[in-house]
């Protein structure tokens, strides 16, 4: 583990979107996995179930998901985003600006937008895959458990010297997941994590976001 304090932690976390080919070690994903455990739930339901995907499964998975979005399949996710109000997607745009910039992609390049677009489903090539999932029995209260736990396995990655990308379009092919972990048809799929060695000569990953000064997010009263 590196000699991290929590806001150092904190600060550290980003989403990387390019990964060395090289697995982590299981006895340091079971220590991670083991920390993330002690998240916060409501009265300590721990409504998270998590399948990682490593080797074979990964790749196999993998392959589907690139093989679906090639042939322009729908995606039928298990949830739906919902809207965004426009103050809101200004934040979005700007990130998706930065993004493009570390990658040397114009607004106008629609290839270029696509092609960083399908890195996506190559799962920007992280040798473990995890998928965050709930039974359908839950809410979203227990969504919002599901959050904190995800964002506790985030920072002991990055403690351990690891990097991770919470992907949204993991959730795109739900069944997929199902099939492959043997799940049955009540345990949805909220979306993906993948982790492991950040690859840093990887454009992408020099990309820095900032975020909203504390008067847009927080309100303090006495």
């Amino acid at each position: 583990m590196t000699d991290m304090t929590l806001e150092e932690a904190v600060r550290a976390r980003r989403s990387v979107r390019g990964f060395l080919p090289k697995s982590v070690p299981q006895a340091l994903m079971t220590q991670v996995f083991e920390l993330a455990q002690w998240a916060p739930s409501g009265t300590n339901v721990q409504p998270w179930q998590v399948c990682v995907a490593s080797g074979a499964t990964r790749d196999a998975l993998r392959e589907s998901f690139m093989q679906r979005v090639r042939a322009k399949e729908p995606a039928t996710p298990d949830y739906s985003d919902g809207r965004i109000a426009e103050q809101f997607r200004g934040r979005r745009r700007e990130c998706a600006r930065v993004l493009f910039d570390a990658m040397g992609i114009d607004w106008e390049d629609k290839p270029g937008r696509a092609a960083a677009s399908f890195r996506n489903f190559e799962m920007f090539d992280a040798p473990h895959m995890a998928f965050l999932c709930m039974d359908d029995v839950f809410g979203k209260q227990s969504a919002a458990d599901v959050g904190m736990y995800t964002q506790t396995l985030m920072l002991a990655l990055t403690a351990h010297g690891l990097a991770s990308c919470a992907q949204g379009t993991m959730a795109h092919y739900p069944d997929v997941v199902r099939d492959t972990f043997n799940l049955g048809s009540e345990i949805k799929v909220l979306f993906g994590l993948g982790f492991g060695y950040e690859d840093v000569s990887v454009p992408a990953n020099t990309a820095r976001t900032t975020r909203a000064p504390l008067a847009e997010t927080v309100t303090f009263l006495n």
